[in-house]
């Protein structure tokens, strides 16, 4: 089963295949992705790689973690699941006495 990675720290200039460069030595790596800033039209400084087996993804991690890449020290971790983003549908959002104590 694929293991997603998260990797942050990135260079602005860092490419979706400069990141699949860099894990393909720990295995197959199924997608990598960085994350681009529309508007701006960069990188946003992270992205996210799916490798083929826990195994590998473990090897990178440990491999990767803290170490320089394009001049910059990234960080590598197990990716967590996405949050979910709808809006509540009770009619939430709370007022200003929800944050009080």
């Amino acid at each position: 089963m694929a293991k997603k990675l998260f990797v942050g720290g990135l260079a602005y200039s860092v490419t979706d295949d400069e990141l699949r460069d860099l894990f393909a030595q720990f295995g197959t790596v199924e997608s990598a992705q960085v994350i681009m800033d529309h508007q701006m039209n960069r990188s946003k400084g992270y992205g996210f790689v799916e490798m083929s087996s826990d195994e590998e993804a473990q090897k990178a991690v440990a491999a990767l973690d803290g170490k320089e890449f394009s001049g910059r020290s990234i960080g590598v971790s197990e990716a967590r699941p996405q949050q979910d983003r709808r809006a509540p549908r009770d009619g939430g959002g709370g007022g200003r006495d929800q944050w009080r104590s």
